[in-house]
């Protein structure tokens, strides 16, 4: 909901906003004072007054292992809402469940259109499969095998040589692209992405 204030009689008017995109009301809508002066009065959004609910637009995309040979993996559009939102972040892997909906064109996109139209996911479901690498938990057997990998003098090449096997050569370019993979350090940001 959208809150406006008039600069003349001083009247609030809400807004209920439905979609990603809205005007806002320029002229005061009051009957008892503005319209039947005939004065045109100013309405300025308050910040303050306003609610808006939290949205977010994921984009997903198909598995690269489920894609076949010389395709380009699929994506959909999904609009999740209220606190279902924030639960994703890039490279999670996820089982959403919701519905199926078009998007719906309004104004001259709608004359446009015709017969086509956008769809996107509304979740009212998010199933996290596996989160990013920094929240897994180590098993015993997970951590034998990182101590053996550390004390093994060949480490770095046998990581380098296991990029791109099937190409022979460049273990140049193949030791750095291992360092571009895993080299550098985490960056949380102030919004904690």
């Amino acid at each position: 909901v959208n809150a406006y204030t008039c600069d003349v009689c001083g009247s609030e008017t809400f807004q209920d906003i439905s979609n990603k995109t809205f005007s806002p009301i320029l002229d005061c809508q009051n009957e008892n004072e503005c319209k039947k002066n005939g004065i045109h009065g100013s309405l300025h959004m308050q910040t303050r007054a306003c609610r808006f609910s939290p949205f977010q637009e994921v984009k997903i995309q198909e598995m690269p292992d489920q894609v076949p040979v010389g395709h380009i993996p699929r994506s959909m559009t999904v609009h999740v809402n209220g606190n279902l939102t924030r639960l994703m972040n890039p490279g999670d892997i996820v089982h959403i469940g919701g519905i199926f909906l078009p998007i719906p064109y309004t104004g001259f996109q709608a004359i446009r259109a015709g017969l086509l139209t956008d769809t996107y996911l509304e979740a009212h479901h998010i199933d996290q499969l596996k989160k990013q690498y920094s929240e897994m938990e180590l098993t015993p057997e997970i951590e034998n095998k990182i101590a053996a990998l550390q004390k093994d003098p060949n480490l770095y090449e046998m990581l380098a040589y296991s990029i791109a096997p099937e190409i022979y050569g460049h273990e140049d370019v193949k030791k750095a692209l291992l360092l571009l993979l895993v080299g550098g350090v985490t960056k949380v940001t102030g919004d904690g992405m």
